[in-house]
């Protein structure tokens, strides 16, 4: 999917009058396929960006483009089938905790199916092999049948992540994936979401608090601090002096580590039993 923000300025919803806009003077654009990290301090506006370019954020001013055509001049029922398209993926995943996971990951595909066969999937699931595939990929096979409150953070992270490889959307927009993985884990998860990005032509953004990775793992970056654009370029030309002006009074953040080891969810405390 082709991307274009023109001049656009959005407010978050509980600002007060005077406070500044969220995003302001935003100028982006990108080409189907391309891949792109959105990096900079907490606070920069890389969430309300993500949800600007998944038609979820209006903007007060300017304009959002995808493939050529403004989600918010269209209709509501034309509203819709642009955001069919688009897969966003938040940092913490609202996954129902009783559900099968098989079931958590087939919900990308709910915009391509009926209602009937939405509900029939509960009871039977449908395409049950994509779900394990995208769930293999991301070293979770052996938790297709598991419930979703039997997973550690990390593991709920990644099946919120295995949503965007069964998805038909042709753009994703990934908010801070890594922040429950250990390093490994990290890696691979960033590196399984670029391939198939890339196989499948699909524009993919994310936000990644881990600098390191996302210069190794991206072609191009872009830095955004206060609500405003401080570079684009690719990752081969940002130079430290970039980075400590984007991160400047934030160096804690810059220097961040990959989390560590993600921990397992606890056993059931022991039941007493007393024979009678």
């Amino acid at each position: 999917m082709r991307v274009e923000l023109q001049a656009v300025h959005a407010r978050h919803a509980a600002l007060r009058p005077e406070a500044p806009d969220t995003l302001r003077d935003i100028e982006l654009a990108l080409q189907p396929g391309e891949a792109l990290a959105l990096i900079g301090p907490s606070g920069a506006g890389k969430t309300s960006l993500l949800n600007l370019l998944g038609a979820a954020q209006r903007p007060t001013q300017g304009h959002l483009l995808l493939d050529g055509a403004d989600p918010w001049a269209l209709g509501a029922s034309d509203l819709q089938h642009v955001r069919r398209r688009l897969f966003i993926a938040p940092q913490t995943p609202p996954l129902p905790p009783r559900q099968r996971v098989v079931s958590t990951v087939l919900a990308a595909r709910l915009p391509q199916w009926g209602l009937a066969r939405s509900l029939w999937s509960l009871f039977r699931p449908q395409e049950a092999g994509l779900a394990l595939a995208a769930l293999q990929a991301l070293g979770l096979a052996d938790k297709l049948w598991e419930r979703v409150d039997r997973l550690s953070g990390g593991e709920r992270q990644r099946v919120g992540l295995a949503r965007a490889l069964v998805s038909q959307a042709r753009l994703w927009l990934i908010d801070e994936p890594l922040s429950a993985l250990d390093p490994a884990r990290a890696e691979e998860a960033v590196q399984v979401l670029r391939q198939a990005a890339q196989e499948r032509g699909v524009t993919l953004i994310a936000s990644l608090h881990h600098v390191d990775l996302a210069l190794r793992a991206f072609p191009r970056l872009v830095g955004l601090r206060d609500g405003a654009l401080q570079f684009d370029l690719p990752a081969a030309e940002v130079t430290p002096a970039h980075l400590q002006a984007l991160y400047a009074q934030h160096e804690r953040e810059l220097h961040k580590p990959v989390a560590s080891p993600e921990p397992q969810p606890s056993a059931p405390a022991a039941v007493p039993m007393t024979c009678r």
